[in-house]
């Protein structure tokens, strides 16, 4: 189970980590960048607080928190998109990948909810 957490984490990471690379190149659309940076790299920092949480509700919170922001980061995601700004294949790779850390969200808010 530690090692599912460690990867969702380490995988959020990477997510913001790119994504802030690629925001770093955007020139004229700063108040979207800014945006998406805030919000992609929120989804690692939840998780990572989470870990730590003081209850189980606290460690839901946190988790739930993390799972709107992966839906936000999907927002910037497709308005940066739709501005041309990034290319449909870039698009679709980050949206895959915020994707799939959405859906790992999804399964331990629900497993942490059934336990609870």
């Amino acid at each position: 189970m530690q090692d599912q957490k460690d990867k969702l984490r380490e995988d959020s990471i990477n997510l913001a980590i790119e994504i802030s690379d690629i925001c770093d190149e955007i020139k004229g659309c700063s108040v979207f960048t800014n945006q998406l940076v805030r919000c992609s790299s929120s989804i690692g920092a939840n998780i990572h607080e989470a870990k730590y949480a003081q209850s189980r509700a606290d460690f839901i919170s946190k988790l739930e928190i993390a799972l709107k922001e992966s839906s936000e980061t999907e927002y910037w995601l497709e308005l940066i998109f739709r501005k041309n700004k990034i290319s449909e294949e870039k698009y679709k790779d980050l949206k895959s990948r915020n994707g799939s850390i959405r859906r790992r969200l999804i399964s331990s808010v629900t497993t942490a909810k059934a336990n609870n």
